[in-house]
């Protein structure tokens, strides 16, 4: 993928976006101008009338970029071919102030499939924060509802917030350690 970073774009159609921290939807107009600070996990955080949105990767044409093609099953997917594209999903979710995957983090504490009797699957996540008073948090869990409900057989993705036991460096993956200096 080839780096966005301060990347200036205008707004070609209106496009739904969210505002960060607070976690408000909103409606970016055509024509609005302003510079992509973060395209991590599919989705684009940007700078605007000195605001920050989150805009969906499936969204991307609308700020020039290409858009993001939804997951996908083998035929015949078992719940561990879910509960695996399920982690791969959250591996796509990003807080939009820190540039590392909250899998690699630590912030992912349990991810269970299930399977419905019409043939569906519900999938159940508990996540984390770094932080308990992290602005991000609803944000942070409508983003891992909204990848994992995009999974083929997926009807319902409940994911719960949870700060027992509390985030600690030590729950982060070796090569986010590497990445944020926190040896």
């Amino acid at each position: 993928m080839r780096r966005h970073e301060n990347e200036p774009f205008v707004v070609s159609r209106e496009v739904r976006a969210v505002i960060v921290p607070a976690g408000q939807e909103v409606k970016l107009k055509p024509g609005q101008a302003g510079y992509i600070t973060q395209a991590l996990g599919g989705s684009f955080t940007v700078y605007l009338e000195g605001n920050l949105f989150r805009i969906a990767g499936e969204d991307a044409d609308a700020i020039g970029q290409e858009a993001v093609k939804p997951p996908q099953l083998p035929p015949n997917a078992t719940e561990e071919d879910v509960r695996k594209l399920a982690w791969e999903q959250m591996r796509s979710c990003y807080d939009p102030e820190i540039p590392i995957n909250i899998v690699d983090l630590g912030l992912v504490y349990d991810c269970a499939v299930t399977q419905n009797e019409d043939g569906t699957r519900s999938v159940d996540v508990t996540i984390t924060l770094t932080a308990p008073g992290c602005g991000m948090g609803e944000i942070l869990v409508e983003d891992v509802r909204d990848k994992i409900r995009r999974i083929p057989t997926v009807r319902e993705a409940r994911v719960q917030l949870s700060f027992d036991p509390p985030w600690n460096q030590s729950m982060m993956s070796e090569a986010a350690r590497l990445q944020t200096g926190m040896y």
